[in-house]
């Protein structure tokens, strides 16, 4: 076996799993301990910056066993703070393979665990809730690294670290779409140049008087990590763009169009993390397959006070997947219509937004 050295996950409630490494040497790594229960698609999970800060644990048990290829990252350079796998596949076998998992990894200083019960470890986070951890290679002190665990705080500033930094451009031929960078995913991208827009990709912290000077026909908020109370830009840029221009907000998106309206967010248990998630659209009784990936929610009952309205729901939990206003070209959905991994059901969200913007209809 390839991978012999010994690697350790120490949780915030003392549990301690001994596995084997992969992927970068850990010293150190800490991060929010979250699961995901795709049975593929993990280059697309490692790759989505949405996962910036979090160990992020597979419950299919074979991980990596087609490799690595060019096509199928959501970014350049992935945010992941480690993957935890219950076996991780030394030898892939694919047409398209480029790299192994621990080769990749290597190359991107990620480090990996495997060999670990993550039956034990997701039924845990299960009923506990998302919980603090620590990647370690040793452990002198069990009693000390539990202690750094508890004491760790979680940063606030994964928008900015994950965005881009300046804008740029992805000409075509059709409708001038703007797409807000909160983290976002270039499955999204794709869409909109497969639909021949030209987009016009900027940074988090965009002033609305910057992206009006662009003259967009609509505006894209993308998906993005952590609490969405903490992207007050994000905030400030919706309330600000609200009744000038049509809006679409994907997940971190979705969220911060519900706060820019009044409504407030909380943060899940241990969140939907996959790519097998039934929504249902209340308005006309469709149930889709989803790809979801967030750890906070739109709390339904505070959207009471606002003029949003709820269109579609969770069907495993009831927590709120869409949203429309009442009286502005805004819509939004928690989960990503852009699938990468996961089914396409919901894939014509994107030509609804692009026909809004057809339509004319901007309310002043």
């Amino acid at each position: 076996m390839k991978y012999m050295s010994k690697r350790y996950l120490v949780l915030e409630d003392g549990s301690l799993f001994e596995g084997t490494a992969f992927g970068a040497s850990c010293d150190e790594q800490f991060g929010e301990v979250v699961f995901n229960t795709g049975m593929t698609g993990y280059q697309e999970t490692l790759s989505d910056p949405s996962y910036c800060d979090q160990l992020v644990v597979m419950t299919y048990p074979l991980i990596g066993n087609y490799g690595i290829n060019r096509d199928d990252f959501e970014t350049i350079q992935p945010a992941i703070s480690g993957l935890i796998v219950k076996e991780c596949a030394e030898f892939p076998s694919n047409f398209r393979n480029e790299w192994s998992l621990d080769e990749y990894f290597k190359q991107k200083n990620i480090p990996g665990l495997s060999n670990i019960d993550t039956r034990r470890l997701v039924k845990k986070i299960r009923q506990n809730g998302t919980m603090k951890g620590v990647m370690v290679d040793n452990i002198e002190d069990l009693d000390a690294c539990r202690k750094q665990v508890n004491e760790f705080n979680y940063k606030r500033d994964q928008v900015r670290r994950v965005s881009t930094v300046k804008p740029y451009v992805v000409p075509g031929n059709g409708e001038r779409i703007v797409l807000v960078d909160f983290g976002m995913k270039h499955g999204i991208l794709r869409e909109f140049t497969e639909r021949h827009c030209h987009v016009t990709v900027v940074p988090y912290n965009t002033t609305a008087d910057e992206v009006l000077q662009l003259k967009p026909d609509g505006v894209m908020l993308s998906n993005g990590p952590g609490d969405p109370k903490d992207v007050q830009d994000g905030i400030m840029l919706v309330k600000d763009l609200m009744g000038k221009v049509p809006i679409f907000g994907i997940c971190l998106g979705h969220q911060l169009i519900a706060l820019a309206c009044g409504a407030d967010t909380h943060k899940m248990k241990f969140g939907h993390r996959g790519a097998n998630h039934p929504v249902k659209d209340l308005r006309t009784g469709d149930v889709w397959m989803t790809s979801q990936n967030h750890g906070y929610a739109v709390t339904e009952e505070s959207l009471s006070q606002t003029s949003l309205k709820v269109n579609q729901l969770a069907l495993n939990d009831n927590t709120v997947e869409g949203l429309e206003h009442e009286t502005f070209d805004i819509f939004s959905v928690q989960y990503h219509p852009e699938s990468s991994p996961g089914p396409q059901d919901s894939n014509a969200l994107f030509d609804k937004f692009l026909n809004k913007i057809k339509g004319g209809i901007i309310h002043a």
